[in-house]
């Protein structure tokens, strides 16, 4: 099964250095690091922007933005954007919050058959909800 990876995985895997990583966030990226060697890590649009918003030196970006470039966009749909809206809507109805890009990988994950690896706690709230997978850590 293909895993969409979340921006907060991108982020620890990206931007922190591997030293200053406690035990559970380090083995979140190895467990990326495997994805990937798998051809199993799937990355759309919206979080490639996430990723790259806010990085004030424009080197870093440059360097980040050419790393990130290894990976194509997943091809997000219109179903996906109308499922994200249903999803959001049965959350919000449950109160629910979440942000549109959290229900967009809620749906393109749904509409795909993939799993999402996140540290990003909400996605165990939204999963109540509507059908999104998480993505368990494997033992390495």
């Amino acid at each position: 099964m293909k895993v969409l990876i979340d921006t907060s995985v991108w982020s620890l895997a990206l931007r922190r250095k591997r030293a200053k990583l406690n035990n559970s966030e380090l083995q979140i990226v190895e467990e990326l690091i495997e994805l990937i060697k798998e051809t199993r890590a799937i990355l759309i649009g919206p979080i490639r922007q996430e990723i790259l918003s806010g990085i004030n030196s424009k080197s870093q970006f440059e360097k980040l933005k050419k790393k990130l470039r290894a990976f194509d966009d997943f091809l997000i749909t219109l179903n996906d954007y109308e499922t994200a809206s249903d999803f959001f809507n049965v959350c919000r109805n449950n109160g629910i919050q979440g942000s549109h890009i959290d229900f967009l990988i809620c749906a393109v994950s749904h509409n795909n058959n993939f799993s999402i690896l996140t540290t990003d706690k909400d996605f165990e709230n939204y999963s109540k909800f509507v059908e999104a997978q998480l993505h368990k850590i494997r033992e390495h």
